[in-house]
């Protein structure tokens, strides 16, 4: 009797093994099957003993955190993917729709480096038209907006300085500001009417709308007299390119990512706009690109919602599913990949990671953009795990009373699949 007894319990162990392998979190009957990904893109690979160990005790421990009171009064959206064994390591709810915060900004990021390149670069140009008389422009200055938000009163020093160098010491004529890259709105569908936020200009210079006025300035210092009147309109055909500054998406993505930037996120939203209309760029435009990028990735773009680029419009609305089917594009696209993963906050040590995470196997080793607005709190991006595997993961912590309590129960589940 007592072979038999260690018989069958060497059988349920087996079996209950053998769930876990499969995907099946056998100690939790809340915790939903993982989602099933299509044949074409992932191949399910043996996974030897040692790993399917680590596998039994990541679940084991992301099944303890199930029980955490948080979610008791919360929503969580969670999906861990193991992107070298190409298999679901944990999923929890994953989906169910829920705003992103500003993990947002990895949607618009992955668009964009997907859609415009890795070479792209942002365009500011400055033109005349009318024909010069010695130093003397009699005719129209143009500023030709290109939504650049890196660029600052030190490079309008250096356009005037271009334009004195030029051999303009004099304007008789106009000053157009050309504003026609996107549609008028200042700010986002969906923002909030009370937030302090930087509005949405296609010429702006250190983030705020004060490029002519500012320009102006940095000309009369250069000793060039301005005998103009100002307007607003649309570059025509036939005029002179005096200058072009140009800026990098790496220049956009670096500061978008790292701190978290909204205006710079937004900036890059009108890019993808503006490469998917030859008419003026808006909001929708990007959203439809947004859209067919998640529809080639197996998924009914119909489920989600996509107000803007930055997570500020209380209309967006994905799942942790689809932020990982991002994810695992970029990592399967190497120039993607390339520019997305430095672009990333890194646990303990930089960006809006820099306070979080900075003792544990987390610390240093977990790559992600976070997200927080009011009641939402969210995470998502890269980490390596213990048996060396690499790993993608979005966790959407939704109805919130305290930011913080999002937070910790992100990080936890961060040191939970990192160990």
């Amino acid at each position: 009797m007592k072979i038999l007894h260690n018989i069958m319990v060497g059988l349920c162990l087996t079996i209950a093994q053998l769930g876990m392998a499969q995907g099946i979190v056998v100690n939790d009957p809340t915790v939903s099957a993982p989602p099933t990904f299509p044949t074409s893109q992932v191949q399910t690979l043996p996974l030897p003993a040692a790993d399917n160990l680590w596998l039994n005790d990541v679940r084991g421990r992301l099944d303890n955190l199930m029980y955490d009171r948080l979610l008791q009064t919360s929503q969580l959206g969670l999906l861990v993917y193991d992107l070298t064994a190409h298999e679901v390591v944990y999923s929890k709810n994953e989906r169910q729709r829920m705003r992103p915060a500003s993990v947002m900004k990895l949607v618009t990021s992955v668009t964009a480096l997907d859609m415009l390149g890795t070479n792209y670069y942002y365009h500011t140009s400055i033109c005349y038209r009318g024909h010069l008389e010695g130093d003397t422009l009699r005719g129209d200055l143009y500023f030709v907006g290109g939504f650049d938000p890196t660029i600052t009163r030190d490079d309008l020093r250096m356009m005037a300085d271009t334009l004195s160098r030029f051999g303009i010491h004099r304007v008789e004529g106009m000053i157009v500001a050309d504003l026609t890259m996107k549609d008028t709105l200042s700010y986002g569908s969906g923002w909030c009417w009370d937030d302090d936020n930087d509005r949405l200009i296609p010429l702006l210079v250190d983030k705020k709308d004060q490029f002519v006025t500012t320009m102006m300035q940095e000309m009369r210092a250069r000793g060039i007299e301005l005998d103009v009147t100002l307007a607003k309109g649309r570059l025509p055909q036939g005029c002179t390119e005096v200058y072009r500054y140009n800026s990098h998406i790496d220049k956009v993505l670096t500061r978008m990512m790292k701190k978290s930037d909204n205006l710079y996120a937004e900036s890059m939203f009108y890019q993808i706009a503006k490469n998917n209309t030859t008419q003026i760029a808006r909001a929708s435009d990007a959203s439809g690109a947004v859209k067919r990028l998640v529809s080639k990735l197996g998924l009914d773009p119909i489920n989600y919602t996509i107000a803007d680029g930055s997570g500020l419009s209380l209309y967006n609305y994905v799942t942790a599913e689809m932020i990982v089917k991002l994810l695992r594009h970029a990592y399967q696209n190497g120039p993607i990949f390339d520019h997305l993963y430095p672009s990333l906050p890194i646990a303990g040590v930089d960006g809006t990671l820099e306070k979080r995470m900075t003792r544990g196997k987390a610390y240093g080793n977990v790559h992600a953009k976070t997200g927080t607005v009011s009641g939402v709190s969210t995470l998502a991006g890269y980490c390596q795990a213990a048996n060396g595997h690499t790993l993608c993961f979005a966790i959407l912590n939704q109805g919130l009373v305290k930011s913080s309590d999002g937070r910790d129960f992100q990080d936890r589940v961060c040191e939970a699949i990192c160990r």
